[in-house]
């Protein structure tokens, strides 16, 4: 077929009533179809139901002997932070084990950052109007938590090698009150890209005006593979060699691992930074749940077989990811109406529309039953100054669910797209 470009007005009328009448049968359907996030589906939750019954009531004594009834144990079970340690490369008094959200993680140390400062700093909230650098398009939940403390955010243009960092260095150096920026360094957040070694080394080579100045480094997708293993840098390890030891914080999760809603967490820093974290945990917590800390250490026992487990997840994946690649190319494939990406890990594809159409093309997908992240979530203050961006997560519905949503979303792509160029 043409390019929508190269049609003429009367082809264009002849396709809008295609798509129109296609879209009375979609209506009528009735469907209800849910692509809104990132969850796991039934099938990958379901790899984790005997960690319900893998303890009994005389197993709940840790490795080093501790009753993972009672308190204590502040900062993780040993085991479970020799497991994130070995994922991470890390040394296990390098990581900070808590509970099932590393959304949390990042809440609660941006909070103490404003209200206190980070170690040997003043708190942020005395300094001025501070400010975050933010990767776009991004993580929503990351400009969420910029928005609840009323955090300034400067959109970044992403490539294909990760965040503008040209642009980054020089940000960074000129103003004090830039005080962090949010990555997701692997399989990103909505586009999928891997930052590239160049990029991460550069990461650790900064030289911010603030010596409080902190990357958010949200390794959500570390051992989240398709297909391949694709390993990143060591962001700890460069900036120890930069002479940056405490400029980075690493968050990890087993969310997309375990069960979403009651998985474990990790945070990674410097030896001097986990020290000043731990010393204001005493003042918040007991400890977290070390029994649902036993349980992954008892059903997973070591990294190995974490590895192990996520081909299984893969394999759940792999065909609904295909599925989202072969309907986008079939349908939309040399018609000039749209890009997008194809990411070998992760839990998103990133779609992007003709400028000016992606808001449309979520309210026609709502109108036939296809819920979908709303248009600009994936921007600061849900501005994408195109309105271009849609965010695809096929990763929960069944595969037949999938398909259906999938025919409608294109669908939706070329009836925006034909209204632009009929305007």
């Amino acid at each position: 077929m043409k390019q929508y470009s190269q049609m003429n007005k009367d082809e264009l009328n002849a396709l809008k009533n295609e798509l129109d009448g296609a879209f009375v049968k979609y209506k009528e359907a009735g469907r209800s179809l849910n692509m809104t996030r990132g969850v796991p589906s039934d099938d990958q939750l379901a790899l984790c139901n005997d960690m319900l019954t893998c303890l009994n009531a005389n197993d709940y004594k840790a490795a080093n002997g501790a009753d993972c009834r009672n308190y204590g144990g502040l900062d993780g079970l040993p085991e479970v932070k020799k497991i994130f340690a070995d994922l991470l490369e890390l040394t296990a008094d390098e990581v900070i084990v808590g509970g099932n959200s590393s959304l949390a993680l990042m809440f609660d140390n941006v909070s103490v950052n404003v209200s206190h400062g980070v170690r040997d700093g003043k708190p942020w909230a005395t300094q001025g109007k501070i400010k975050f650098l933010c990767p776009s398009p991004g993580y929503d939940r990351h400009f969420t938590i910029c928005n609840y403390f009323h955090i300034d955010m400067i959109p970044i243009a992403m490539g294909e090698d990760g965040p503008d960092m040209d642009e980054i260095e020089k940000m960074v150096a000129a103003d004090p009150l830039i005080k962090g920026i949010w990555c997701v360094p692997k399989y990103s957040n909505p586009t999928g890209i891997v930052y590239s070694d160049e990029t991460i080394r550069r990461f650790a080579k900064l030289k911010p005006a603030a010596s409080d100045f902190r990357i958010y480094w949200d390794n959500a997708y570390a051992i989240h593979d398709l297909g391949e293993t694709k390993k990143i840098l060591n962001i700890i390890r460069l900036c120890e060699e930069a002479g940056n030891p405490n400029m980075v914080y690493v968050f990890s999760s087993f969310s997309k691992v375990s069960f979403a809603g009651a998985s474990m967490t990790c945070m990674a820093s410097s030896k001097s930074n986990c020290e000043y974290i731990k010393q204001r945990l005493t003042a918040q917590t007991i400890g977290p749940d070390k029994l649902n800390h036993l349980r992954h250490a008892r059903f997973f026992k070591d990294a190995a077989s974490v590895i192990a487990h996520m081909e299984k997840h893969a394999q759940i994946l792999r065909p609904k990811f295909k599925l989202v690649s072969d309907m986008l190319n079939s349908k939309l494939g040399g018609l000039g109406i749209g890009a997008w990406t194809e990411p070998k890990g992760g839990y998103f594809v990133s779609f992007d529309s003709l400028d000016g159409l992606a808001k449309r093309i979520v309210a026609l997908c709502a109108g036939a039953g296809v819920a979908l992240t709303p248009a600009g979530a994936t921007y600061p203050n849900g501005q994408d100054p195109k309105d271009s961006n849609i965010r695809i997560a096929p990763t929960f519905p069944p595969l037949a669910e999938l398909e259906a949503a999938m025919e409608i979303f294109c669908s939706a792509v070329k009836l925006a797209s034909v209204e632009k160029y009929l305007a």
